[in-house]
């Protein structure tokens, strides 16, 4: 008896970090932080993502080898407006050293087993992870965070996730 009541609590605990992925989701779609043109930006990078005509450009100001200013403009569907907008929130006031490693991390966060990843604290990124469940969507996802990895390194091509 005692196994089916903790298969049922973790079946509880699934929906409700379910339901709160959706409304993260929900939430940073229909209001994006840091979703302005950025003029003054040291930098900045193009993504698009054709399968699901996500286009975005990321902008940056990077002073001192810190991200003093994140933001985003474009159009793309709910995950990866909400990546983006997570992923502005999450980095500005940190060592572009720092923002690489966590860009490298949120991606194996997404696309590799629980074995092979960083055991790494994501804080709020942590609710994409559910991004896992749709591997067609994981692209959606990860676009803005390779914008950003081309922005900082001066990329010169746009990012794809194709």
């Amino acid at each position: 008896m005692t196994h089916h009541r903790d298969d049922q609590a973790t079946d509880a605990r699934h929906d409700a970090l379910r339901e709160l992925y959706q409304e993260v989701i929900f939430d940073h779609n229909r209001s994006p932080r840091n979703f302005h043109l950025m003029p003054d930006a040291t930098h900045q990078a193009e993504g698009y993502n054709p399968l699901c005509g996500d286009q975005l450009t990321v902008y940056l100001q990077i002073a001192d080898e810190l991200v003093q200013a994140a933001s985003f403009m474009g159009q793309g569907c709910a995950i990866c407006t909400a990546s983006a907008s997570l992923m502005t929130e999450v980095i500005k006031g940190k060592p572009v050293e720092e923002v690489e490693a966590l860009f490298h991390d949120f991606h194996a966060l997404l696309t590799t087993p629980a074995t092979e990843r960083s055991a790494r604290d994501f804080g709020k990124l942590e609710v994409l992870a559910g991004v896992r469940e749709f591997p067609a969507r994981v692209k959606c996802a990860t676009l803005p965070w390779h914008t950003l990895h081309n922005a900082i390194n001066g990329g010169p091509d746009t990012a794809r996730t194709e």
